[in-house]
This record gives C-alpha cells, sequence and structure tokens, in this order.
C-alpha cells in the first residue's frame, strides 16, 4: 500500500526539519519543498523522502510541489527583511499561494504555521504580516488549519542559545522589567501536533495555539537558564522605549541584532488564549522547558572534555 505523501515547504528549517522526520516516523511520504533542499542526515537510501527544489513565489513550482500530495504544511517563515523579501512576499502572498494551490489540485489538509499574536492591525510588521497571511490562507483554503505555536525551543534552537549568551555578560539587560510571560513551546510537540492533523480523523477544529507546560516571564527564563549554567548575574530593568531606540539605530546593518519588530513582540503576552484548540484536542501532553533544558542546552564542565 502507498504511504499517503505530504509536502512539507520549509521543511530544512527548524521546525521543518522536526515536522519531515516525524511525519516519516508515522509512516508517511515526504517531499521537502525548500529553495536549496537537502536530505536530512538520518534518511538512507530507499526511504519515501523526497527533497523537491522549489521557489514558494512561483506557481509552477508550488504546483510541481503538491503533485500527488494529499497533505501540505506551510513551515516557510521570514523574521527579518531582507532586500529583496518582505513579510508581505512571504507571509501574505507566498502563503495564499500555497494555499490557493493546494485547494485547486485536491490537497485534502493543508496546515499553515502562525504564531500566538497574530494580528492584522498590530504596530509590528511581522506580527501584522502574520496576522494577513492567516486571513489570506483561509480565503484561498477555507478548511485550512492555522496553527500558533508560542515560541519554540530545543537541541540546537536560536531562542535558548541566544539567551545562554546574553548569560555572559556581567549584567543583562532585560525588556522592561521582564514581566512579559511567554509559553516556551518545544519544537518536536508542535511537529507531533502536524502529524495528529495528518491523521485519518482530524480534528474539526480549524485554529490551534500551542503552547508548553509552563507560563513564565522573561526575567524567570533567564532566571531558569542561569541557574541551569551555573552562573550568576545582575539582571537590569531597561524600558522599552530606549529598547525601539537601539533597534532604530541598529536598523541599517545587515542582519541587525534587534529590530523593532522584536522589540514590540517583547512587550506584549505570548501565551495561549481562550477558545481555541490546543494540545489537549490532539491529546498531546507537550514537555515543560524546566524539564526539557538539560536535553537542549547541554552543559560543559572543562573536566569532561579533558584527554587523559
Amino acid at each position: 500500500m502507498a504511504k499517503a505523501l505530504i509536502t512539507v515547504f520549509g521543511g530544512t528549517g527548524f521546525l521543518g526539519r522536526h515536522v519531515v522526520h516525524e511525519l516519516f516516523d508515522a509512516g508517511h511520504a515526504v517531499r521537502i519543498a525548500a529553495r536549496r533542499p537537502v536530505l536530512p542526515d538520518w534518511a538512507e537510501a530507499g526511504d519515501p523522502v523526497e527533497p523537491m527544489s522549489i521557489d514558494i513565489h512561483s506557481e509552477s513550482d508550488v504546483s510541481r510541489a503538491l503533485e500527488g500530495a494529499v497533505g501540505a504544511v506551510n513551515a516557510v517563515s521570514l523574521y527579518v527583511e531582507r532586500r529583496q523579501m518582505s513579510f508581505e512576499q512571504v507571509h501574505v502572498k507566498g502563503a495564499a499561494r500555497l494555499a490557493r494551490v493546494a485547494r485547486a489540485q485536491g490537497v485534502r489538509i493543508f496546515v499553515q504555521l502562525s504564531g500566538i499574536g497574530a494580528d492584522p492591525s498590530s504596530r509590528s510588521r511581522y506580527v501584522r504580516a502574520r496576522g494577513r497571511g492567516e486571513s489570506a490562507v483561509i480565503d484561498a483554503y477555507p478548511k485550512a488549519v492555522i496553527l500558533r505555536p508560542s515560541v519554540m525551543f530545543g537541541p540546537g534552537d536560536a531562542f535558548l542559545k541566544r539567551l545562554a549568551d546574553l548569560t555572559r555578560l556581567p549584567v543583562i539587560p532585560l525588556f522592561g522589567r521582564g514581566e512579559t510571560h511567554l509559553q516556551p513551546v518545544h519544537v518536536v510537540d508542535v511537529a507531533r501536533a502536524i502529524v495528529r492533523l495528518m491523521g485519518a480523523a482530524p480534528s474539526e477544529r480549524r485554529l490551534f495555539e500551542l503552547g508548553g507546560l509552563d507560563i513564565l516571564s522573561y526575567r524567570e527564563i533567564l532566571e531558569l537558564i542561569m541557574a541551569h549554567l551555573e552562573r550568576e548575574r545582575l539582571l537590569l530593568p531597561v524600558p522599552f522605549v530606549l529598547w525601539q531606540l537601539a533597534a532604530l539605530l541598529a536598523s541599517p546593518l545587515p542582519g541587525p541584532p534587534l529590530t523593532r519588530d522584536q522589540v514590540t513582540m517583547m512587550s506584549q503576552d505570548n501565551t495561549v488564549g481562550a477558545g481555541v484548540g490546543t494540545f489537549a484536542d490532539l491529546d498531546i501532553l507537550p514537555r515543560s522547558l524546566r524539564d526539557a533544558l538539560p536535553a537542549c542546552l547541554p552543559t560543559r564542565h572543562p573536566a569532561s572534555s579533558r584527554s587523559g
């Protein structure tokens, strides 16, 4: 019996790689659709995993990537705009194109990755594009499923690594007083939620918000990481207006270390809301940041690296 084919757009990104792996483990054939796709290092000859080079801005490329697929996942993301790549192009027009072609080709399930807080009226260009992208996808494919994860973490992620790097400073500046609440979610739990949605009896819900077990303030997350790394540092509150000024000054730089969008997002709580689908609807118990931290951010003691 042929395995059901699922196309994962952005299948080489942080989330996309895990989605591909979890779909494969669940018995699906997987097509990795990306600009520069590569086979995962765990894939063996004969495995039903197919890399396909595509441009999501090309209708013919998207059509080719969806040929024969029963499901599709849009895990393409852009966090910092570039000269030739905007949030509008990727998160609105690109997402709408994938959804429109998927519906036209009879793809049974289309999952759009977004983020908690997505809002077409947000002050943040990124968050605004995410919100407009959700609407564009639903217009093109009314039965599409929207997934909004909170900030994702996992081995090799950017979130924990960035915070761990901050703990090397003698003084760590906080966003405001560090009271913004987050609900960090393990990337594998999000990938498993997508697998459940691709099952034989998918949920009737069309909007899910996915957060981990822990709801923590930004300050508490830093304190957790410092304790894990056995580092004591002073936490210094910094008003958001100064962060906005710093982001403005950094904006002309190529690949700025901080953007105004990021500052805006850090001023708002990022936790699961009411009246939406959650992990509970998919019979998944998400893991805790506290419990998963050692595996995601291993410590290295000098003694363990000595050769004897």
